[in-house]
């Protein structure tokens, strides 16, 4: 049943972000040096890596850390990564991910391939077996404010109460916190 619900949600999304989408790709393509969007090496289902699309909001040449790992990270981004970033616009790209199926709309946010700590204790927990998500029970609650322990507890939480009502309730959280700007900040 999730599958259907991500495919079907994800092409409506498709279809209503496609203008957003266009003007995204031309404002990076024309701020900044390199491609539109970035190809992320991320931890999906049963720890396989899979590659994760977003918009390009830091540099070429940034380090492949997570965010809040990097000292000084503004000095990374592009003319239009902050604001992509703090309207989640540059997670559009995402709905590839969803469409093919190395992602959900909801899940434990995909880890990157290099957080060997994060990966640990999710696989120590057996998170691992879930589909990442666009969103998830940890990003509505602290993002990447929390302590890693604090972040898996979560989506422990999530692993365990996963169920369409939950989905719905972590995806209208997530859509009011990004039209209202709340705990968002890179």
């Amino acid at each position: 049943m999730k599958r259907i619900i991500d495919i079907l949600l994800g092409i409506f999304a498709f279809l209503l972000l496609l203008i957003p989408f266009l003007i995204v790709w031309v404002m990076v393509k024309i701020t900044s040096k390199g491609p539109a969007l970035y190809w992320s090496k991320r931890i999906g289902k049963n720890n396989e890596i899979f590659l994760m699309p977003k918009f390009r909001s830091m540099k070429i040449d940034t380090p492949q850390l997570a965010t809040h790992l990097l000292s000084n990270s503004q000095d990374y981004l592009t003319p239009v990564g902050k604001f992509i970033r703090k309207t989640s616009l540059d997670e559009i790209p995402q709905l590839y991910s969803i469409l093919k199926g190395d992602m959900s709309f909801v899940g434990p946010r995909p880890a990157l391939y290099n957080q060997d700590d994060l990966i640990a204790l999710r696989t120590e927990k057996g998170i691992h077996k879930l589909t990442p998500g666009l969103t998830g029970w940890a990003q509505i609650n602290g993002r990447d404010e929390i302590p890693i322990p604090q972040k898996v507890d979560l989506d422990y939480e999530y692993f365990t109460k996963a169920s369409v009502l939950f989905d719905l309730k972590i995806l209208f959280l997530t859509a009011y916190k990004v039209a209202f700007g709340k705990d968002i900040s890179h």
